[in-house]
């Protein structure tokens, strides 16, 4: 019997190839002759790169970068690979080797990046941030690492940014000239406060080997660059604006849109999901050729989840948490579609389920938390927690079968 397990990160509590490989040691409790697929998910944010090496049997590489301040880091990013994560029955020794395979099949072509890990908010103490100096610059490089390995797909990932700078900074890193008002070269790792100070765009330094890739912007917001919807006015806040900086950052954003569009012909400033992490997807667009695409789609697109499926008798996915807003989007919902599809019964293993979760959308809902295990109990015992009720949801499903 082929089992999938295909579960999203547990924030703050379980990384999803982790889950995975818990939800796997109880199926084999309850079915020890069950042939398993290992397929951590994400959707784009804040696990991605993890969850898809290990999806894939790729590889974690690291980058000498500059955080969002333009202090140095090293950041990881990752390399795919082509494994299935399968393992016959009685290997639960392999557990460790089917999520963390050596990278094959791509040949090291398909990259995976969280813009997180170069220009992530969590990288700037609360009482330095401020978006008019954040920059988007240690992306770029990530993007150039990548490049520098091979990589003729990227999927970038862009939740959780500290910046408003439009992907101008990210530019920079790509070889992008931008020169001020008066042809005067401006400071690289351009932050967002000083968006209105550009005065042209030389691409002639632009990394040659772009023309060659595609560029894949895992996104799942559809705001647009500027406006009271937009980049500064919605998400400029949480990352350190005052009212009065998030108007100077819009009107940044506007003349940069315009610069963008006269000088380059890209007309990206209403372009759905533009607004993305402080207008990265904007400046991937207009000067990268980027694609906006839905965060779970290019994740389970890019490891095969829909061909995994095939065949599969029974798949176990879950998360951290699952209420009303699961079904918009998240990952359980969107593994339990596809499984339908496939014709397998798929039962979810949230960390937490509201009294309005979507449970109608799958065939059995087994929460960590119950009458007798509290949410900060369920989070210390995770692990074991997530083996017991595979065990138990397995055991259900082969009674009945």
């Amino acid at each position: 019997m082929k089992i999938v397990i295909a579960p999203d990160s547990f924030k703050e509590c379980l990384s999803a190839s982790a889950a995975a490989q818990a939800m796997a040691r109880g199926v084999l409790d309850a079915c020890s002759d069950a042939v398993l697929d290992l397929c951590p998910m994400a959707d784009g944010g804040e696990g991605t790169v993890e969850a898809m090496v290990a999806a894939t049997g790729g590889r974690l590489m690291t980058a000498d970068v500059f955080d969002p301040l333009g202090k140095p880091i090293r950041a990881y990013w990752g390399l795919l690979g082509e494994t299935s994560g399968a393992l016959l029955p009685g290997e639960l020794g392999l557990l460790g080797a089917a999520v963390a395979g050596e990278a094959n099949g791509h040949g090291g072509s398909v990259a995976v990046i969280e813009m997180a890990a170069a220009s992530g908010l969590h990288l700037v103490p609360p009482e330095f941030r401020d978006p008019r100096r954040t920059t988007s610059f240690g992306t770029g490089q990530l993007i150039r690492a990548a490049l520098d390995e091979g990589a003729t797909k990227i999927i970038l990932g862009i939740g959780g940014s500290a910046t408003v700078d439009g992907g101008a900074g990210a530019a920079q890193a790509l070889g992008v000239t931008l020169l001020d008002r008066r042809g005067q070269l401006m400071i690289c790792g351009l932050g967002g406060g000083a968006l209105a100070e550009i005065g042209r765009v030389d691409l002639s330094g632009l990394d040659g080997r772009l023309a060659g890739v595609a560029i894949h912007i895992a996104c799942d917001v559809r705001n647009p660059l500027t406006g009271p919807n937009g980049a500064a006015a919605v998400y400029g806040p949480q990352k350190g604006a005052t009212p009065e900086v998030v108007a100077l950052l819009d009107s940044g954003l506007s003349h940069w849109a315009k610069i963008l569009r006269e000088q380059l012909g890209k007309d990206v400033e209403f372009v759905p999901g533009a607004g993305a992490a402080g207008g990265l997807g904007a400046g991937l667009l207009a000067i990268c050729g980027g694609q906006l695409e839905s965060g779970l789609g290019v994740v389970a697109k890019t490891v095969g989840l829909k061909q995994r499926l095939a065949g599969a008798s029974l798949v176990l996915t879950g998360e951290g948490r699952l209420d009303r807003s699961s079904r918009y989007g998240k990952t359980a919902v969107g593994v339990a579609e596809l499984a339908r599809v496939a014709g397998a019964t798929v039962i979810c293993l949230p960390g937490q389920a509201t009294d309005d979760a979507p449970n109608d959308l799958f065939d059995g809902v087994y929460p960590l938390t119950d009458t007798q295990t509290p949410p900060r109990t369920a989070m210390l015992r995770a692990t074991d927690l997530l083996t017991q009720r595979a065990a138990e949801a397995t055991r259900t499903f082969v009674k009945k079968k």
